[in-house]
């Protein structure tokens, strides 16, 4: 009997012992779909960035994969059927505003996999589907007031993409804070439709400098472009989403860089606990999803 006791201990003691070694081996795996490239340095690599650091944090316990420049809806319709259907991931995410309806139409199908999709406040009323977005016009705030103090002729330009989401937030708080700033500047802001077209956001940056802009700023991956142009004549440029500081070099002023990772972790530990949607997320400067960063000519 005493035998007997002793081996049922050992046995417990082994499998208590091989607990932690299971719950180790368990991998959180992320599949994220984005219109654009991972060096966008704008929305794209933003959640690019977040997830590698993310997966720099947690080490074996984290995959993800990434499927870039799938602005075509249909395109990404495709590969988030693909990874919801192989039951592989944990958390699938539609980087993307244009892509809520897929979400919700793919997520009741898969009721056991959680879907994120932004940047949009509105779940769907789904268990399963967590929205994000970014308070955009807090750094755009800070970023219209220190233009308009550092304007010379009093004529901002804003480049912006299309009249939604986190790019008008940043464009509406960008002109609120420069007119708090300094009420006689004039910024002149206008949208070209577009999220990519980057001969058309230069051709507006163009326009800007002919007619007395000396600071530049705009949101979306066509930013490229305007500070091709205030680079180009010595303009300054204001900019948001990732750090532009490298590519804007001399121009670059200060930059609101978006921090998914702080509220994907939130997400991750949520499914981890049972909890796989139904919540929405705002990245803010409070909670730290939103960081300015000071450029060459700010820092």
């Amino acid at each position: 009997m005493r035998k007997l006791l002793v081996g049922l201990l050992l046995v417990l003691a082994l499998v208590i012992g091989l607990l932690p070694a299971a719950a180790q081996d368990e991998v959180f795996r992320v599949a994220a779909v984005a219109p654009s490239a991972t060096n966008d340095l704008a929305f794209s690599q933003s959640m690019f960035d977040a997830l590698t650091k993310i997966d720099e944090e947690m080490g074996k316990a984290f995959e993800f994969v990434f499927q870039e420049g799938t602005f075509v809806v249909d395109d990404a319709a495709v590969a988030l059927r693909e990874w919801a259907s192989s039951g592989e991931y944990d958390l699938i995410i539609a980087h993307g505003s244009q892509y809520g309806a897929i979400v919700e139409e793919l997520a009741p199908e898969f009721p056991e996999t959680s879907f994120a999709w932004g940047t949009d406040q509105n779940t769907f009323g789904l268990p399963n589907v967590f929205a994000y977005t970014a308070a955009a016009g807090e750094g755009g705030f800070i970023n219209g007031a220190m233009a308009a103090l550092m304007s010379k002729t009093g004529k901002i330009g804003v480049i912006g993409p299309i009249e939604v989401g986190d790019a008008k937030l940043y464009v509406d708080g960008f002109v609120a804070g420069a007119a708090a700033a300094r009420p006689d500047v004039e910024v002149q802001v206008t949208y070209i439709q577009s999220f990519s077209d980057v001969p058309l956001a230069t051709e507006a940056a163009n326009t800007f400098v002919a007619n007395g802009a000396d600071i530049l700023t705009g949101t979306a991956q066509m930013v490229v472009g305007p500070i091709a142009v205030a680079k180009e004549n010595n303009l300054l440029w204001f900019g948001t989403q990732s750090s532009q500081a490298e590519l804007a070099e001399a121009s670059g002023v200060s930059f609101q860089v978006y921090r998914w990772d702080v509220i994907l972790m939130d997400m991750i530990a949520s499914i981890q606990d049972g909890t796989l949607g139904g919540e929405a997320f705002t990245l803010t400067l409070a909670n730290g999803g939103l960081q300015m960063v000071m450029g060459a000519h700010g820092g």
